[in-house]
C-alpha cells in the first residue's frame, strides 16, 4: 500500500520542541517533494514548509521562519520537520503531502500525489 505515515505529534508546553516525521511506505521518497501543511480548528489548512525533491530547496511560512527546520533523509525514506520554540499558535493538525519532482513551486493541493493521516501537535501549558 502506497501511504505517507506521519509521527511525533503530541503535547509540548509553550517553548518546547517536536520533531515530526514523514515516512514513506510502498514507494520511495528519492523524487518526491514533500511539504507540511498543518490545520488549525475552523481554519484552512496551510502550507508551512516545503522541500524540493533534489533537497536543494526549502521553504518556510513566515510564522514559523527561524523557529522550524525541515530536513529528508532519503536513506531512510523520511522528511522531517523539526519545531522550537514552540507557540499555542502551532497547535494543529499536521500533514506531509508528496508531489513527484517537486522544487516547493507552490502549494496548490493538485500537486500532491500522496497525503498522509495527520498528526496532531498541541502547545499548551
Amino acid at each position: 500500500q502506497l501511504q505517507l505515515v506521519e509521527s511525533g505529534g503530541g503535547l509540548v508546553q509553550p517553548g518546547g520542541s517536536l520533531r515530526l516525521s514523514c515516512a514513506a511506505s510502498g514507494f520511495t521518497l528519492d523524487v518526491y517533494g514533500i511539504t507540511w501543511f498543518r490545520q488549525a480548528p475552523g481554519e484552512e489548512r496551510e502550507g508551512v514548509s516545503c522541500i524540493s525533491s533534489s533537497g536543494s530547496i526549502t521553504n518556510y511560512a513566515d510564522s514559523v521562519k527561524g523557529r522550524f527546520t525541515i530536513s529528508r533523509d532519503n536513506a531512510k525514506n523520511t522528511v522531517y520537520l523539526q519545531m522550537n520554540s514552540l507557540k499555542p499558535e502551532d497547535t494543529a493538525v499536521y500533514y506531509c503531502a508528496a508531489a513527484s519532482y517537486y522544487s516547493c513551486s507552490g502549494y496548490a493541493y493538485s500537486y500532491y500525489n500522496y497525503w498522509g493521516q495527520g498528526t496532531q501537535v498541541t502547545v499548551s501549558s
